[in-house]
């Protein structure tokens, strides 16, 4: 199977790419957009954290060690599932590289809100720099967003039958979830819609929208066969589900450093809860929307205030803030390399091609 996607993406990378030049130039502007919007925020909530850090000097070094680890596994799982895909589609590449795209991928997703649209079209560039096709590479975001809201929709329900278990669960929490259900239901669906129109002609509204011509341009080139593939579909969900799983880990042991305590499923069942809310909210970063609602659900479990809110905000320490810096860094890397890959197309580009 891998071989035959190989060949079909060669055949497709040996056709002139009309919109090349137009295509990267508003991704180049969307990478300049992701990190400008850090920024931002990251300036606007200075005193937040540095609130934050300060919680590190009272953190129990074992426990803290313990968090900042489980939150590196989880940019380990990222590219472990796009390496699957990489792999059955005949174009492997080093777990290091998938790594270094993967934190640039995920801050990327923190930075601008829309269900990771904008994170997944910087990983289709990012891939493509790489040199692997554009079948190939506009698979990773597919499959991935497949699996991703396949394993998050499976750990809600979860949550929602821990919470009945625990006899908490209220009309609101339950709303919500169901409402998440169908949002984790629409987007693989319109993903897999994207790709079966393949190139059918679009709107001619739409076809004066650069970004959404080239977005549905490339979802139909995205090989078929992987689509079908239904155990490399139940291998990307569960390295999603490992994302979740660590940073459910990662609040735990947060509470552990802290001097807290609190069983796992109650840390689980806040996190779900948390991501949910911040999932379905329009701002970015889920600043604001994430810390209540995880504290407000610890609280309901049963653990102190001061206990929830200083985990939750070592929670935020280590999985948004921290990663602001390596993330802002990795981008910028990311964006000289887009521009070099740009200027290598367009020398590739026959006379005229991009007319």
């Amino acid at each position: 199977m891998s071989q035959r996607h190989a060949k079909s993406d060669r055949r497709e990378e040996q056709r002139p790419h009309v919109g090349a030049t137009v295509s990267d130039s508003w991704r180049g502007w969307l990478f300049g957009l992701v990190v400008i919007t850090a920024l931002v925020t990251a300036v606007a909530h200075w005193s937040e954290i540095a609130g934050f850090a300060r919680l590190l000097r009272d953190a129990r070094p074992i426990w803290l060690c313990l968090a900042i680890i489980l939150q590196l596994s989880t940019y380990l799982s990222v590219a472990i599932s796009w390496r699957e895909i990489l792999r059955e589609a005949g174009a492997p590449r080093r777990l290091s590289l998938l790594v270094r795209i993967a934190i640039t991928k995920l801050f990327a997703d923190q930075a601008l809100p829309g269900a990771g649209l904008g994170g997944n079209v910087l990983l289709v560039a990012q891939l493509r720099a790489a040199g692997i096709s554009r079948g190939a590479a506009v698979a990773v975001p597919l499959l991935s967003t497949i699996g991703f809201y396949a394993a998050y929709a499976l750990l809600a329900i979860a949550m929602l039958i821990l919470l009945w278990l625990h006899d908490r669960a209220t009309p609101l929490m339950a709303g919500t979830v169901t409402l998440f259900l169908c949002v984790a239901i629409a987007i693989p669906t319109l993903a897999l819609w994207l790709r079966k129109r393949g190139s059918a002609p679009l709107p001619r509204w739409l076809e004066q929208i650069g970004p959404v011509r080239s977005l549905l341009e490339s979802v139909g080139r995205a090989p078929a066969g992987l689509l079908n593939d239904r155990r490399l579909l139940t291998r990307v969900a569960a390295c999603n589900a490992l994302v979740f799983f660590a940073d459910a880990a990662t609040l735990f042991a947060s509470l552990r450093a802290l001097g807290g305590a609190a069983a796992f499923p109650t840390c689980f069942i806040a996190l779900i809860m948390a991501s949910i809310v911040a999932t379905l909210g329009p701002i970015p970063l889920g600043l604001g929307t994430f810390e209540a609602t995880s504290v407000a659900t610890l609280r309901l479990l049963g653990v102190p205030f001061d206990a929830a809110f200083a985990s939750t905000m070592l929670l935020r320490l280590l999985t948004l803030w921290i990663p602001l810096i390596p993330g802002m860094v990795l981008m910028r890397g990311a964006m000289g390399r887009l521009t070099a890959s740009t200027s290598e197309r367009r020398r590739a580009l026959p006379r005229g091609g991009n007319r």
